[in-house]
């Protein structure tokens, strides 16, 4: 069975949907089967971000109104034999999303794909929740700002009580992945640093990813970061994020300075 891995934050605009793409892409240049489901029903702009949207025919909400099958609805990515994505609608809105529908879809993809990547609107409503509910895994994507993380501690609470986990009394796997970090600004005071989203969150740290125009450029030529420029530092970032994902130890540098965060990732038990 493959690992449902839910990528949320509680803020919008924070590189959620960018991080599900470079993730899912990392996971399948390195020979996983990784799917992608786009949960953001109404605005879905994960297709974009990978370059699929002219090949979008079926979406998740018609595979759970029973208007499509699962595989007439999953876009095989044009780059990577191993990534697939399931758009979300854009003509419908998250009530038509059923618990039942989404349990019967990702029960299927795990039994075909290593990786389910789940990417959750922003926020708390419907669909952040069917989104997490089913997750082996809790990526919590914030950046170094106060109203960020105050947002994403808000989602941790959900992940520990709105999820299957939850109810049966086990313990969400949660990482944090920390994007837009720009250690000029923090080291400034303009920014939060990494020391300080730590101690607010108590999570594990899978990854920092700096701020950088090749991300923007990636997405505007519809391509995750780490299939458009696999050399540039977000791109390496996301790599590392990826195999720590598989439960590789590897030490993080924060941007800017010498300094290892091995000790402070790996010190602590997954909340």
């Amino acid at each position: 069975m493959g690992k449902v891995v839910v990528v949320t934050s509680g803020k919008g605009g924070v590189g959620k949907t960018t991080s599900s793409a470079a993730l899912g892409a990392a996971l399948a240049q390195n020979g996983e089967k990784v799917v992608v489901v786009d949960f953001d029903v109404g605005l879905r702009n994960l297709d974009l971000v990978m370059g699929a949207e002219r090949r979008v025919v079926y979406d998740l909400v018609n595979v759970i109104q029973g208007e499509a099958k699962l595989s007439q609805a999953l876009i095989r990515d044009k780059r990577l034999e191993t990534l697939y994505l399931l758009p979300a609608s854009q003509t419908r809105d998250k009530d038509n999303l059923t618990p039942e529908g989404v349990e019967k879809v990702i029960a299927a993809l795990q039994s075909a794909f290593d990786w389910v990547i789940c990417d959750s609107p922003a926020g708390i409503e419907r669909g952040a929740t069917l989104a997490m509910r089913h997750a082996d895994i809790a990526i919590v994507v914030t950046n170094p700002e106060v109203s960020s993380v105050r947002d994403s501690d808000r989602i941790i609470g959900l992940l520990d009580s709105k999820t299957l986990k939850a109810e049966n009394g086990e313990r969400m796997e949660k990482h944090l992945l920390l994007t837009r970090y720009d250690p000029v600004r923090a080291e400034r005071g303009d920014m939060l640093k990494v020391d300080d989203v730590l101690e607010i969150l108590s999570i594990p740290l899978m990854g920092i990813i700096p701020e950088s125009a090749d991300v923007l450029r990636a997405s505007n030529v519809g391509s995750p970061v780490t299939l458009a420029d696999n050399r540039c530092a977000p791109a390496l970032a996301y790599f590392d994020a990826a195999r720590r994902l598989k439960g590789e130890a590897l030490p993080i540098t924060i941007p800017g300075e010498k300094r290892s965060f091995l000790g402070k990732i790996f010190g602590r038990k997954a909340a």
